[in-house]
């Protein structure tokens, strides 16, 4: 990802809050209430968006993947993901 040409400067208010410029914001497409993690590090403040859902291993997800009935082959979930994606195009 690209950076801004020219280093911004910013000012902490007197109540610790920073506001990050808008060529940064929109570099990094962080409307307004992203929600941002803060690591401090040897070179700074690290600053990272919140992951809009936790982190999950496939064993975790595998239970609310049952299905009782014959398996469906590749075909015809295919059909089956092209139908839903041309119902909501319409929508």
């Amino acid at each position: 990802m690209a950076s801004p040409q020219r280093q911004q400067t910013t000012i902490i208010s007197t109540k610790g809050q920073v506001i990050l410029p808008k060529a940064i914001r929109d570099l990094r497409h962080w409307p307004a209430g992203t929600r941002l993690t803060v690591e401090s590090t040897p070179d700074g403040v690290l600053l990272k968006p919140v992951a809009i859902f936790p982190p999950a291993s496939v064993e975790a997800v595998f239970g609310s993947l049952a299905y009782a009935g014959k398996a469906k082959s590749i075909e015809e979930m295919d059909a089956a993901v092209a139908d839903e994606a041309k119902r909501r195009a319409r929508d």
